[in-house]
């Protein structure tokens, strides 16, 4: 097999080498000796197990999918999250075994989390609205004081003109809607930008990027955010719009609630209000991008079988005008 074949039956079966024996001794490398009891929790872009740990509780080991992110990214996270965790703020960071946080065995680049209990949030509750606001907006005040170096930034080219231009190159469009997904993707681009620029100039800071319900654990003592993977460079609001659902007048309700609790640690720029349906925009491009960037792995096919049919793209262009239609309507108001 030639070096060009092997690369790529590598891309096509990232996790190919990831067996029990593998997972055990990449955890004794890192100093943790296991009982053999494994299982597989739910993640796609990486593999996450709970792993039985002699003599102590188990713990939860993030196998990152090779090639995704540069070691200065991952550890750029870790440090971010220790900082969150140093600042008595609930979130889960990785632990640091043998000195470090991110170790690496037989190909594979992982960390160890503790066990967290808990369960989703109820974002429809008014007090679980104005928990979420503070915390976030104290997440917020921390990622405001550095920005990241190693880790990119939300915007439209990597959220959206990269994912439009990458679906467009794969073949997975079918060919008789693709000239309709493509222009409905573009006049969607262009309302993005719209908001862009009704929004003016926003201020850019570390966020968790990814904060909904399945990354949130609640306990009676409140929220703990987990899994900062996707953290990145961008506004505000891109932690805070994920919060709400329903018609407008609920939204806004929500919204008010968030936003009660946020402005208890740090003060929020009603600004970029014009930037949420964009945002919601530019997330749904890039979902269907991440699906056609994995489907190669063996995963991503079994798990999301309606992807390569005519179904689904039609049902991303309605979606897609929907969001065109939204974009053009005023701000949500807090309320």
């Amino acid at each position: 097999m030639s070096y060009n074949s092997r690369m790529d039956a590598a891309a096509a079966q990232p996790y190919a080498g990831l067996t029990p024996d593998a997972m055990l001794d990449a955890i004794e490398v890192a100093g943790l000796r296991g009982d053999g009891r494994l299982l597989a929790l739910n993640s796609y872009e990486n593999r996450v197990y709970q792993i039985g740990i002699e003599d102590a509780a188990p713990v939860v080991v993030k196998f990152y999918r090779p090639g995704r992110w540069s070691d200065a990214a991952i550890l750029e996270e870790h440090a971010f999250v220790r900082e969150l965790v140093e600042r008595e703020i609930p979130v889960i960071a990785p632990l640091e075994l043998n000195g470090h946080t991110l170790h690496a065995c037989g190909g594979f680049r992982f960390a160890a989390y503790p066990r967290q209990g808990g369960h989703a949030p109820e974002f429809d509750n008014r007090d679980t609205l104005r928990w979420m606001g503070r915390f976030i907006g104290r997440i917020h005040a921390v990622g405001a004081l550095t920005p990241f170096r190693a880790r990119p930034t939300l915007d439209i080219a990597s959220f959206g003109i990269e994912s439009r231009d990458y679906l467009l190159g794969t073949g997975l469009v079918p060919e008789d809607i693709r000239e309709a997904w493509r222009s409905v993707a573009e006049h969607a681009l262009a309302g993005a930008a719209r908001c862009y620029e009704h929004a003016g100039r926003v201020r850019h800071l570390r966020l968790h990027g990814d904060c909904y319900a399945g990354n949130v654990l609640w306990t009676d003592d409140g929220p703990h955010f987990v899994d900062f993977d996707d953290s990145r460079m961008g506004p505000a609001v891109q932690d805070l719009w994920m919060l709400l659902s329903g018609d407008r007048a609920a939204m806004e309700r929500q919204l008010g609630e968030a936003l009660a609790g946020y402005e208890d640690f740090r003060e929020f720029d009603l600004r970029e209000l014009h930037l949420v349906e964009a945002l919601r925009t530019l997330r749904l491009l890039h979902y269907s991008a991440w699906i056609a960037r994995r489907w190669d792995d063996p995963a991503f096919p079994a798990a999301f079988p309606w992807f390569n049919t005519q179904r689904y793209w039609q049902d991303r262009i309605l979606e897609l005008r929907e969001q065109i239609a939204l974009m053009d309507e005023p701000p949500l108001a807090p309320g």
